[in-house]
């Protein structure tokens, strides 16, 4: 399965595991994600669609999580565990220059408690897929020790 969409994912606790999500003014709650151009790997479209989406700039990818056939437009998204280095604020807007200039309101959401009812149905499905994929490979156990935000703005 060759990935056409990349999804940087970003976890937090506040306490407990928290996901990072926007508001998209139009489109409901989603993942930060978007299309792997050509010559780009997974893991750069990631920091790439992360930096334009919710102005992070400062990240790193930690892991591949792995495929998911989307079911929708042919989309093949990747995931990427993504840590940044700056503590994140726990709400935040960014501008893009990109989708045309929309204010994307930037939140952390509980993985036990997921906005699926805001959330456009391939968004709900990578949600869950996701969350399963997060607690089989340990992540959700492991990141809730330590805590990835503050009142500063990303970088």
């Amino acid at each position: 399965m060759s990935p056409n969409k990349a999804c940087p994912v970003i976890l937090s606790s506040i306490p407990g595991a928290h996901i990072l999500l926007f508001r998209h003014p139009i489109a409901g709650v989603q993942l930060v994600k978007g299309t792997i151009e050509k010559g780009e790997t997974p893991a750069q479209t990631a920091l790439r669609e992360l930096s334009e989406e919710s102005g992070i700039a400062a990240a790193s990818v930690v892991s591949d999580m792995g495929c998911w056939d989307a079911g929708h437009l042919d989309q093949i998204w990747s995931f990427q565990l993504c840590f940044t280095q700056a503590p994140l604020p726990e709400r935040w807007t960014h501008l893009t220059l990109d989708d045309h200039g929309h204010s994307f309101s930037f939140l952390w959401a509980p993985l036990d408690n997921l906005p699926y009812a805001d959330c456009h149905p391939v968004f709900r499905r990578a949600l869950r897929f996701l969350t399963a994929r997060l607690t089989a490979q340990g992540y959700v156990l492991a990141h809730d020790q330590s805590r990835n935000t503050s009142s500063e703005a990303p970088t």
